[in-house]
């Protein structure tokens, strides 16, 4: 018999529809309703991570916290990158992180930047001493009313978040790391199933497992693993920010499991392929998406 009772999947989190409600990008955790799931009562380290060196990009909320608690309790040191309006939501991160026994470090700012996130792998390298685990994570993502519509300011807001920022970081980050480091992009279930509503985002999620799988092989020869992770729809301030309100009732209920799915959801697969239980996983896509194809 087992020690401990089987979860169900299907009504592990909220199977409620979610209220109608809307919020200014990129949205702040404690505006929604309800509240998020990151794993803070219930995500146990074992030490998978330990020593380790981690910069986490969009690690204020939704995935990014709860991978930036996860690191911290499995031993990680984590350094967070976020935009300086969600500075609330990266100072309960870093709340988190503390609690875990590490001294957080909070780097506010604009991914759109070059400078800015060639200086986020230095201020990370010389606070920690090194750089071992990155996770290409922030996005931005609006709901588009068709393609004629797309403003060329906006398009390349989405461009220069979503795919130029993650080869600016890895292009500062590649030369500091060791074998045995790790590269992880969040990619998305709209990589391969786009909604023509995200038409812009869901074409920088397709690059970047092309990004993904290019710099695997380039860098598997120097003992650096590159994976990605594709979530599918989960309850972040991304989604009340993206523009749909009068859809959010049905969000995430057109999955097998019949529900969206919580960050905290996600920070195993990230601490798996951070970890050296991963160590012959490289170029490689974990789709968490709920039982939705993928």
């Amino acid at each position: 018999m087992l020690d401990e009772q089987l979860i169900d999947p299907t009504t592990k989190h909220t199977t409620d529809p979610f209220p109608r409600q809307e919020q200014v990008p990129p949205g702040l955790t404690e505006a929604m309703a309800p509240l998020p799931d990151h794993g803070e009562q219930s995500y146990r380290g074992s030490g998978r991570l330990a020593g380790r060196r981690a910069l986490i990009t969009g690690g204020d909320s939704g995935i990014g916290r709860a991978v930036a608690i996860a690191f911290a309790r499995e031993g990680a040191r984590v350094a967070i990158s976020y935009l300086p309006s969600e500075q609330s939501d990266a100072e309960e991160t870093g709340d988190w992180i503390a609690d875990a026994g590490s001294d957080p470090l909070l780097l506010p700012g604009d991914l759109r930047s070059e400078q800015h996130c060639m200086d986020l792998v230095e201020h990370t390298e010389q606070a920690f001493g090194g750089l071992d685990l990155l996770v290409l994570n922030a996005a931005h993502q609006r709901n588009r009313s068709g393609i004629d519509e797309l403003r060329t300011g906006d398009f390349e807001d989405v461009m220069r978040i979503n795919l130029f920022a993650p080869v600016f970081l890895a292009r500062a980050a590649v030369p500091l790391m060791d074998a045995g480091s790790s590269i992880i992009t969040t990619t998305s279930i709209q990589r391969s199933d786009p909604s023509s509503a995200l038409v812009d985002a869901a074409m920088t999620k397709a690059a970047l497992v092309a990004f993904t799988t290019a710099l695997a092989e380039e860098l598997g020869p120097r003992g650096i693993r590159v994976n990605a992770v594709a979530p599918g729809p989960i309850w972040t301030p991304l989604i009340p920010s993206n523009g749909w309100p009068d859809k959010l009732a049905g969000f995430g209920r057109d999955t097998p499991l019949g529900r969206a799915g919580q960050p905290a959801e996600l920070a195993g697969a990230y601490v798996y392929l951070a970890s050296d239980d991963a160590s012959y996983v490289s170029g490689s896509v974990l789709p968490v998406t709920g039982g939705r194809g993928g």
